[in-house]
């Protein structure tokens, strides 16, 4: 079962007519992967990969922008985890309108790595379990 959250576009998120600056939407993404993470981990999310010895960068993000999103609208994101790497774990996210219309769809992939040495490292087993499928 995939994870929904729902933001609201900003102000601050659009360009002078309005329509969110298409930049935007990877933060709207990270933020809902982190929700999903939150979700999944049973507390906040980053805190609890940290705890777990690891740093998540990102090796990868895509977007794909479907259809304008303008200042007070409320997206509903969608997040979904991939089958887990060996070292890596990836989410496609998709954003819809209230009418149901897909308005982005990304996906972004993260890497394991070890805080001293900043290489990469194998998927603690508490975030594989987590990446399960509901």
């Amino acid at each position: 079962m995939p994870f929904t959250t729902t933001r609201t576009v900003l102000f601050g998120d659009c360009d002078p007519a309005g329509i969110v600056y298409t930049p935007r939407i990877a933060y709207f993404v990270i933020e809902a992967i982190h929700e999903f993470l939150s979700h999944r981990l049973g507390g906040e999310g980053l805190r609890k990969l940290f705890a777990m010895g690891i740093l998540p960068p990102a090796r990868a993000l895509s977007v794909e922008f479907l259809s304008p999103m303008t200042w007070d609208e409320v997206i509903d994101i969608e997040v979904r985890s991939d089958a887990p790497g060996t070292t890596s774990f990836s989410f496609a996210v998709e954003g819809r309108q209230a009418s149901g219309k897909v308005t982005f769809r990304a996906s972004m992939t993260q890497v394991c790595i070890d805080p001293e040495s900043k290489q990469p490292t194998a998927l603690p087993d508490a975030l594989r379990q987590a990446l399960r499928p509901e």
